[in-house]
């Protein structure tokens, strides 16, 4: 059987509404396969490939089975610039890397994360409908992992804080602490998204509603800084391009439900009042959590300095950072709680990406990385007001998730379980900002011929 017969067999076997969505079936389990918990006790594995890599992996080869066949969604010329720049940027930080056998695993799942996964979502998403299907596979991720967070928070199961085992961080373990309000924050975006979308029609807003106030509540018990800042300032971008009247009343109601969970129930009112307040301390009286950060972030500037165009290589930042950090650094960060001892795990990176890439690639690295970034979201934006009504909720939700993951790399960098899902959000975005290129006469070879419905975005 040839390669090409393969995808019409597997499409035979499947039930109507699934035969011509399923391309999108590996890019659904990319997402959903994240609910698989981490071996419980086991810190190290939120740096090794998991079950959501795997159905990656899957999808980049459907993918290239339909470009051979001609049945993808062609991007135009400043799509496969945006996409295939990083590749320069991460080939050259790889040749020059100070330990090129280091560096290489670091090529390979750059190239994942920030090439093959994204270009794979763009090609085989093919309308309004498969985007708003991925979409939500999101939400559903979101409203699980939160839920088990909840009840981590409850019942006193979770990760270690402040003495207790209180923090909600869902099926991730106290190893990866930020796992859980990633994928909430995710969810709650999208959900939020839709619910000011009134293409979508009103039961499907008010469900989307109800999802976005649900999931407030395992974001604030994930005790995460970095995620509720992203989360309000990307709510607050959403709301703005939705139309201010419509954002009006979705704040109040937002607001509304943080007083009623935080003032009248107490959800973990103190705790989260004071994790408010630390964060207008992170520059009169940071705590250790913080000056670790700080230095982290100036031994990686201190390394582009060393080597400004091509940084010291990919994966060079732990076998370079005791070289360029001050002895304000401490040894490492204390885990334990959600079935795990306690662990004292090394701090291997910067926690900022955007210092993370310019310290290991360069400058050649950081303008191919964060200069397509740029490009997605002028795009994006632009498009969104120009959209038709019918699908602005792909605008709403593509910028909403491309801005999270811009902000949230202020504060932090790829590294765990979730970091398969910054290629999918780049990928929509990145769906939703380039254009297609223009179709192309049939027979005129694999490229040659725009897939059903690719011009109904």
């Amino acid at each position: 059987m040839s390669l090409a017969a393969v995808p019409g067999t597997v499409r035979a076997g499947l039930p109507g509404p699934l035969r011509r969505h399923w391309p999108l079936l590996p890019l659904a389990a990319t997402v959903l396969f994240l609910l698989a918990p981490l071996p419980a006790g086991d810190a190290t594995a939120v740096g090794k490939a998991g079950p959501a890599d795997a159905a990656s992996l899957v999808l980049v080869l459907v993918c290239a089975v339909q470009a051979l066949r001609g049945r993808v969604r062609v991007p135009g010329p400043l799509g496969v610039l945006v996409l295939g720049a990083p590749v320069v940027g991460l080939a050259v930080a790889t040749v020059t890397a100070v330990d090129p056998s280091t560096a290489l695993p670091g090529f390979v799942r750059y190239l994942q994360v920030f090439v093959l996964v994204p270009a794979a979502v763009v090609l085989l998403v093919r309308d309004a409908r498969e985007f708003r299907l991925t979409a939500g596979c999101f939400v559903v991720l979101a409203l699980v992992q939160g839920a088990v967070g909840v009840v981590q928070y409850a019942t006193r199961t979770g990760a270690s804080y402040q003495g207790a085992d209180i923090r909600a961080v869902g099926t991730f373990g106290p190893g990866d602490v930020m796992g859980m309000a990633t994928v909430v924050a995710y969810g709650l975006i999208v959900a939020t998204a839709a619910a000011l979308a009134p293409a979508l029609g009103p039961k499907i807003r008010r469900a989307a509603g109800a999802a976005a106030l649900l999931l407030t509540v395992p974001l604030l018990l994930s005790f995460s800084r970095g995620s509720w800042i992203a989360t309000l300032a990307t709510a607050v971008l959403v709301m703005v391009l939705s139309g201010i009247r419509r954002a009006l009343k979705v704040l109040a109601a937002l607001t509304a439900a943080a007083v009623v969970l935080v003032g009248g129930f107490g959800v973990g009112s103190q705790l989260v009042g004071e994790r408010l307040t630390s964060i207008t301390q992170v520059a009169g009286a940071p705590d250790r959590s913080v000056t670790d950060r700080y230095t982290m972030w100036a031994a990686a500037a201190s390394m582009w300095r060393a080597h400004p165009a091509t940084g010291v290589g990919l994966k060079g930042f732990p076998a370079h950072r005791d070289g360029h950090s001050s002895l304000a650094l401490s040894s490492g960060s204390d885990t334990a709680g959600a079935g795990q001892a306690y662990v004292r795990q090394p701090l291997l990176s910067p926690h900022n990406m955007y210092l993370l890439v310019l310290g290991e690639q360069g400058l050649t690295g950081l303008v191919a990385l964060a200069g397509g970034w740029a490009v997605l979201l002028v795009a994006g934006v632009r498009r969104h007001l120009s959209a038709a009504r019918p699908v602005r909720d792909c605008g709403l939700i593509a910028l909403g998730l491309l801005v999270w993951q811009l902000t949230d790399f202020l504060y932090a960098d790829i590294g765990g379980p979730t970091t398969v899902l910054t290629g999918v959000i780049l990928g929509l975005a990145a769906w939703w900002a380039l254009p297609a290129a223009p179709a192309a006469p049939p027979g005129t070879g694999p490229w040659g011929r725009a897939p059903e419905g690719a011009g109904g975005r």
